[in-house]
């Protein structure tokens, strides 16, 4: 049996699905299961124990190639792309991301039984044959658990497996090393997050930090995409604050985590992938929902100012009130009060 997987992104998505794939692979056991996946989020899942194939879709980089006027490398390579996903005749495909882009994967993949949710959301229903409702009701990991659950599956606890390497855990040991970290003995913050509204204030990022290196004696790791963002964070604080923003690959950073006290994060991709390795997560949360794409799993803590706006799934607002009402002490109190429960 061959089974095509289609989750293209984001980050906090593809991790989402994990516990699916792991549903998937008890149910077929001797399936050749492929995923195809966007360049962004490809480390979560290549060498992954359960899957026998990635695609990856370098889709950003050709439409960049195309406005270039390389249009020649770009359909080679999508040519290339099409020819990869074809060569197997699938069975099953589940169309977990539920997109206009998603259902031109399944269309291109000519596959027999195309499963995905009854909807029709930027056409993504169009070219299934097989559809289950989507409750919006529940969190992303238990509804993408619905598919798995509707082909057979045994209801279990979600499980989420990552692709695991010996250089990964070495490059992580040499990274905290250099920074003078001892495992489980530090607190690493991620202060990043794409939208706008869900982003907090540099400056209480940097008063935070300072009252747990001050009273609880635990060094702060500021974690990201890249440092300079981080920068202006590190120069507010008075004590000194570690910048590793764009020192890690996925991979590391998912080590990194792993080995810290816990983590506080915005609502956020290396949030879910700290939820993933098992580490308490602190998240500050204020235009989206925590019930359905909040830290998944017992011992995190969600933080909201809980104003009657919210949630209101805006990426552009003229206050942002739900995140400004959110202060260092609040957030420090959580903070003490787990360190103390550990």
């Amino acid at each position: 049996m061959n089974i095509l997987v289609v989750k293209l992104s984001a980050i906090g998505d593809v991790i989402h699905t994990l516990p699916s794939l792991t549903a998937l692979r008890s149910l077929y056991p001797q399936a050749h299961i492929t995923w195809v996946v966007e360049e962004a989020a490809a480390d979560l899942i290549l060498n992954h124990p359960h899957l026998d194939e990635v695609l990856v879709s370098r889709r950003k980089a050709w439409i960049q190639d195309i406005k270039s006027g390389n249009l020649r490398k770009a359909w080679r390579e999508i040519c290339q792309f099409i020819r990869d996903l074809r060569k197997r005749p699938y069975d099953l495909i589940i169309d977990f991301h539920g997109l206009f882009k998603s259902s031109i994967i399944v269309f291109l993949s000519g596959g027999k039984r195309k499963l995905g949710y009854d909807s029709l959301q930027e056409l993504s229903g169009l070219f299934l044959n097989e559809k289950i409702p989507e409750d919006m009701n529940k969190h992303a990991v238990d509804r993408y658990l619905d598919f798995p659950l509707y082909l057979g599956a045994k209801k279990e606890r979600a499980e989420f497996i990552l692709p695991q390497s010996a250089d990964t855990e070495n490059k992580v040991k040499l990274l905290l090393a250099s920074h003078g970290l001892d495992e489980n003995n530090y607190i690493a913050i991620n202060p990043i997050a794409y939208w706008d509204t869900k982003l907090w204030d540099n400056e209480k990022f940097a008063k935070l930090a300072d009252l747990i290196q001050a009273k609880l004696k635990k060094k702060v790791v500021f974690t990201g995409s890249e440092s300079k963002s981080i920068e202006k964070i590190t120069a507010k604080m008075k004590s000194t604050g570690i910048n590793l923003g764009g020192k890690t690959s996925l991979m590391e950073l998912s080590c990194l985590f792993k080995k810290a006290l816990m983590v506080i994060t915005t609502d956020s991709g290396p949030m879910h992938l700290a939820c993933a390795v098992g580490t308490p997560v602190v998240a500050l949360f204020g235009p989206t929902d925590p019930k359905r794409t909040g830290p998944y799993g017992g011992g995190h803590i969600v933080i909201s100012d809980n104003l009657s706006c919210s949630p209101c799934f805006l990426k552009k607002c003229k206050t942002t009130n739900c995140m400004k009402n959110i202060t260092p002490k609040q957030v420090y109190s959580v903070v003490e009060s787990k360190i103390k429960e550990k």
